[in-house]
């Protein structure tokens, strides 16, 4: 019996993604031809400067906004080809969601906001998974406590447990770690690590920070939306020897 353990299918990948904004003297071409794949169970950050399309990348892989041109796949499903119902329901089961702001309902408790995207599905959560989720990111004591209950890092953690829930194919980070202090963002990201490294996890995340990329497999730098170059085990030191290149 072989020991190799089998390849898996790519997360996500982009096959030429362009974004235009505008026309003529006006044209914003935030994403310029893009060919990028997202490896299954691997961390990879996404870095640039302010307007190189990072964000807009980000958003266009999840689904949450189109392509001028190219195509994006959530595992073999291309995202053009899907009724907005069916792209809905892909985003909702495939695609987790992590963003700077929490986004947690403040009428719910730590677990229901947790649950939501099941609830709303009408499914029953994996509950042996839920309570792995829960004890690993170190809320087992707060899940009744509602948004305003909880610090900013305790509510990040919800979010993270939120979009782990579900076991999506890809979560999608938007610089998560943003309104925290060094130390919680560093607690996150320890806990967004593990998520990869024990639960097999595919996490893609946007920042601007050497540090938290530091955590990912790769970086990918972005500039005038083009992927222009690539770390792979990273370091804050080495990242930050790229950002100064691409300022050059």
């Amino acid at each position: 019996m072989s020991d190799v353990a089998p390849i898996l299918p790519p997360a996500a990948h982009a096959i030429g993604a362009s974004k235009i904004y505008g026309t003529g003297d006006t044209e914003v071409r935030a994403l310029d031809g893009v060919d990028v794949t997202f490896e299954s169970g691997a961390f990879t950050a996404i870095m640039g400067p302010s307007g190189s399309g990072k964000s807009t990348l980000m958003h266009c892989m999840a689904g949450l906004d189109t392509l001028t041109s190219g195509e994006v796949f959530i595992g073999e499903t291309a995202l053009s080809q899907l009724s907005e119902r069916n792209l809905t329901l892909l985003r909702r089961d495939s695609v987790g969601f992590v963003f700077q702001s929490f986004n947690l309902v403040p009428t719910l408790t730590a677990l229901e906001n947790i649950t939501l995207p099941m609830d709303l599905a009408g499914a029953d959560p994996d509950e042996a998974w839920l309570t792995n989720v829960v004890d690993t990111v170190g809320l087992s004591d707060r899940v009744s406590h509602r948004p305003n209950e909880l610090s900013g890092g305790q509510q990040q953690r919800v979010a993270v447990s939120r979009a782990l829930a579900t076991r999506p194919k890809i979560i999608f980070a938007d610089e998560p770690t943003g309104n925290l202090d060094s130390v919680t963002g560093t607690e996150i990201l320890e806990f967004m690590r593990r998520a990869v490294d024990d639960f097999g996890q595919t996490i893609v995340m946007v920042t601007h920070d050497p540090a938290a990329a530091s955590h990912a497999d790769r970086v990918l730098f972005l500039f005038d939306g083009k992927i222009v170059d690539e770390l792979v085990d990273p370091t804050p030191d080495t990242i930050l020897d790229f950002l100064k290149q691409l300022g050059d």
